[in-house]
């Protein structure tokens, strides 16, 4: 079961088998960030149950890929078969969300809680879900299968199947605020 949920994320990056030789690829000659970070997040996940001794070594390693990276996924988020992370960095998905199988994350995504209201907690992705750069989805909600949730989008509702999630429209305020934001500015 580990070596299929494993060889399922490779396969996402075009990697059909697993050899010494794909992972000596993977994790040092030409690293990928996603896909290693994602193989150590199995084995974590694997021997949490099976082995404490191996758990506790995998562990510290998803720790330092996890700053090393900039992805902040929680070993116990559940994340089904084929998981794909097209670009790393600013990545943070609660330990509590479900992903479901063949899903992709872009830079930037955080998938959190909401800690108030009736969506109080956290989303659960369907099959087939993409999830663009900057997007944040918040809440107990639901994200349905086969759905695109666009760039910088803000998802605090559950969303059907087969749909697409755009970002509003960008809107112009009469207001110059940036006093408030930019300091510092007398050398």
């Amino acid at each position: 079961m580990l070596k299929e949920t494993i060889l399922s994320d490779y396969k996402r990056h075009g990697i059909g088998h697993l050899s010494f030789k794909i992972l000596l690829k993977t994790f040092v000659l030409m690293p990928n960030p996603g896909l290693k970070f994602m193989t150590i997040f199995r084995l974590t996940q694997y021997y949490r149950i099976h082995n404490r001794i191996l758990f506790y070594g995998f562990f510290v390693w998803l720790q330092r890929l996890k700053v090393k990276y900039g992805l902040d996924i929680s070993y116990r988020t559940k994340i089904g078969n084929g998981f794909y992370i097209g670009h790393f960095g600013g990545v943070v998905i609660h330990g509590d969300t479900i992903i479901g199988n063949h899903c992709n994350i872009s830079q930037g995504v955080t998938l959190g809680v909401s800690n108030y209201g009736q969506n109080k907690g956290v989303p659960t992705l369907g099959d087939r879900v993409f999830v663009g750069p900057g997007a944040c989805i918040f809440g107990n909600i639901t994200i349905g299968n086969h759905t695109t949730i666009g760039a910088n989008a803000v998802v605090t509702k559950t969303i059907p199947s087969h749909v697409t999630v755009s970002s509003s429209e960008i809107q112009i305020l009469d207001k110059d605020l940036s006093a408030f934001y930019i300091h510092n500015t007398k050398v």
